[in-house]
């Protein structure tokens, strides 16, 4: 019964991790859109009062620079909370742990 509730707790943990990871994958996109928007939004009204078109200001590289170097890494931690890295799928980790503790008990037997 001790192993089963441990188990229970175990899954607790992991269930409230992902949703924790969620809550500050779903911040971090809201922030992206927010400030970009800000920004954008500013250099183009920036650009428009120095003399440019609103084509000028809003083509402009650096009106939408920061939306793609910020988006790298929006990119990559989308990927990570949503398990979408091709190399090391979404139970990859688990594989590799239950491999390496099959491969110790292995071990282990030989020496027994």
């Amino acid at each position: 019964m001790e192993i089963k509730e441990g188990s229970q707790r175990e899954k607790l943990r992991k269930a409230k991790k992902r949703v924790a990871d969620l809550k500050g994958y779903y911040g971090h996109l809201a922030a992206y859109i927010a400030v970009n928007t800000f920004i954008s939004v500013a250099k183009i009204i920036g650009n428009i009062n120095n003399g440019e078109t609103f084509s000028e200001a809003f083509f402009d590289f650096n009106t939408f620079a920061i939306w793609a170097f910020w988006g790298i890494g929006l990119f990559f931690h989308t990927i990570k909370i949503f398990s979408l890295n091709p190399l090391f799928g979404r139970d990859w980790e688990e594989k590799q742990i239950q491999k390496f503790m099959e491969e110790d008990r292995r071990e282990s037997e030989k020496f027994r």
